[in-house]
């Protein structure tokens, strides 16, 4: 918002709004506030109802009177109290009416002040006045307030724009290193989101959550770093010895994410550790590091691991040519990739079409496997 439309925004009201059926009535009270604001006249309360409904945000204040034909001042400040007007915009019933039903009703239905006829100009002219700077001031406040918020928010959003940034880059910079695009961290942070987003996978997990989670599951490979660029970009099959040491990403991962003191301050932080150091868990024991099995495996672990293992079957590895679609899902559910949880297969199987029309998507916008 560029600063003419700022102001404008931020522009507090000078129109007062006169209601009488009188027109003497409204002739004193409009040359009473002449010289310090602008104001606009009523006959009755269903022409005043319109202008206020209609431009509530250009009258400081309203000056009511109670006895009138077609709408009375009574009826407009119920119907102002529904609009939710009175809260923002001050009401002074003007009356000659002494009955204190009158004036308790009117209090009730949350105008600002009674003032009785006849009218002492000075008194009327101090009590409005006061009323009214009281509101202006509050109105100010509150934009400066809400500036300050939007500027706060608007400096929040730039830092987690910068966070992810460092983490997608940080992630894109290792798969690089590991012989990769870089699209399989994008592929992987999709199918983690679409898994938690369409899925019962997902139930009891906030939109914010989800994407943490999709966020952390960014970093699952972060360990990669400290593997040695001999067996990382191996093209054939590794030792025994060298898988041991491939193996210990996922230990380092955690180790190095337990070390960004800024990352441990966000919601991605323990997502993030458990994915690095689980994803490679099986859910009959078969993994690694630590063996775990079953539900001892989060829920999001267990999916970045599928969808680890999809993307790297259906792309093409140093150490291998991509597998079909067809072929993927075939070794998927055969268990030649490790055995998975049978509910988070299901589910996946379930999306996969959608996740092959992102590959297509990603394939068309010209990212690499």
């Amino acid at each position: 918002m560029d600063a003419t439309h700022e102001n404008a925004a931020h522009a507090v009201s000078n129109t007062i709004l006169i209601v009488d059926d009188e027109d003497i009535n409204r002739e004193i009270l409009a040359n009473l506030f002449e010289e310090e604001f602008q104001t606009e006249e009523a006959e009755n309360g269903v022409v005043a109802l319109q202008k206020v409904l209609t431009r509530p945000q250009e009258y400081c204040a309203i000056l009511l009177d109670v006895v009138m034909d077609e709408m009375d001042g009574l009826q407009m400040l119920e119907h102002l109290r529904k609009a939710d007007i009175i809260a923002h915009v001050p009401v002074f019933l003007i009356t000659a009416e002494t009955s204190s039903a009158v004036t308790e009703q009117a209090y009730q239905l949350g105008v600002m002040d009674v003032i009785r006829k006849p009218i002492v100009p000075f008194v009327v002219k101090r009590r409005v006045e006061s009323v009214i700077e009281l509101f202006q001031a509050r109105r100010r406040l509150s934009y400066v307030v809400e500036d300050q918020r939007s500027e706060l928010i608007r400096r929040a959003e730039q830092i987690i724009e910068l966070n992810r940034g460092m983490i997608e880059s940080l992630s894109t910079a290792i798969e690089f290193r590991d012989g990769e695009s870089g699209g399989h961290v994008r592929r992987i942070h999709d199918i983690t989101k679409l898994m938690l987003l369409r899925t019962e996978l997902g139930d009891g997990l906030t939109a914010r959550q989800i994407d943490d989670i999709a966020l952390a599951a960014i970093m699952h490979d972060v360990g990669k770093i400290a593997i040695p660029d001999a067996i990382l970009g191996k093209p054939g099959r590794l030792t025994p010895e060298e898988f041991e040491v491939m193996k210990t990403h996922t230990v380092q991962g955690e180790r190095m994410l337990s070390r960004i003191p800024q990352l441990r301050a966000t919601g991605v932080y323990e997502y993030a550790c458990d994915i690095a150091r689980h994803h490679h868990e099986r859910w009959d024991g078969g993994g690694y590091p630590d063996g775990l099995k079953g539900d001892e495996i989060s829920i999001w672990a267990q999916i970045v691991s599928l969808a680890d293992v999809y993307d790297a079957l259906t792309n093409k590895r140093v150490y291998k040519a991509a597998f079909s679609r067809e072929e993927s899902l075939r070794m998927i559910k055969d268990g030649e990739c490790g055995v998975f949880n049978p509910l988070v297969l299901e589910c996946f199987l379930r999306i996969e079409p959608d996740v092959n029309d992102l590959y297509e998507a990603m394939q068309a916008e010209g990212i690499e496997a």
